[in-house]
């Protein structure tokens, strides 16, 4: 099986700190929630143990109230 090539601004890009971080688009062509509390998860966290899955979701509202 083939994998596929990321792109650095599509799929990903470097934060301040130099860490790759994963797109909406990359999540979203991947298909599922892989349960590691992505920054820009489409799915709500749906894989995420708790307590971790209700911190970050409290977290997103918070952000998204303040934008």
């Amino acid at each position: 099986m083939a994998t596929k090539q990321l792109v650095e601004g599509v799929d990903f890009y470097y934060n301040k700190d130099g860490y790759v971080v994963l797109t909406e688009k990359y999540h979203l062509d991947k298909g599922v929630c892989c349960g590691n509390g992505c920054l820009h998860c489409p799915y709500n966290y749906e894989a995420v143990p708790e307590p971790k899955k209700s911190e970050l979701i409290k977290a997103n509202e918070k952000k998204n109230k303040e934008q």
